[in-house]
């Protein structure tokens, strides 16, 4: 003869409601932290790739200053060049000469005294994201340059 005991039968399904909404809870907030993850890496990855993408950008920014001043020769164009790549990124290039006390330059940054040090140049480039619904922060990069010509 077996004895039935519904005292124990019913408490053994309460702690199994109980179980199971603690199971769902544990469940659910690992979803939560994990789109939290999922959000907060999707932000950081795309401001490293707009970073990246400006100091690529400055580098050719420099290149292309470089060629400006071979192709009109040194002195004489003006010192700063402006431009918008993709209407994200406003791209500004500042140029400055260094020669010796007799060349006359409106742009000159300094002037030096041995032959040796003659004809350089000093190019400040910075690149900055100009839309702000693309990035969550300001992003910004400056280069310095200094070429011998």
């Amino acid at each position: 003869m077996q004895r039935k005991n519904n005292l124990l039968k019913t408490s053994r399904s309460g702690i199994a409601m109980i179980m199971a909404i603690i199971a769902i809870v544990i469940i659910s907030t690992l979803m939560a932290l994990a789109l939290a993850m999922t959000s907060q890496t999707t932000k950081r990855t795309t401001d490293l790739y707009l970073y990246e993408q400006a100091n690529l950008l400055a580098k050719s920014a420099t290149e292309y200053a470089l060629l400006k001043i071979a192709e009109d020769g040194a002195c004489s164009h003006s010192n700063d060049l402006n431009f918008v790549q993709d209407s994200i990124y406003d791209i500004n290039i500042s140029i400055q000469y260094i020669y010796t006390a007799g060349t006359p330059c409106a742009a000159m940054y300094t002037t030096v005294t041995t032959p040796e040090q003659n004809g350089s140049i000093l190019i400040d480039v910075a690149v900055s994201v100009n839309d702000q619904t693309v990035s969550t922060e300001p992003i910004r990069y400056f280069k310095r340059t200094l070429q011998k010509l």
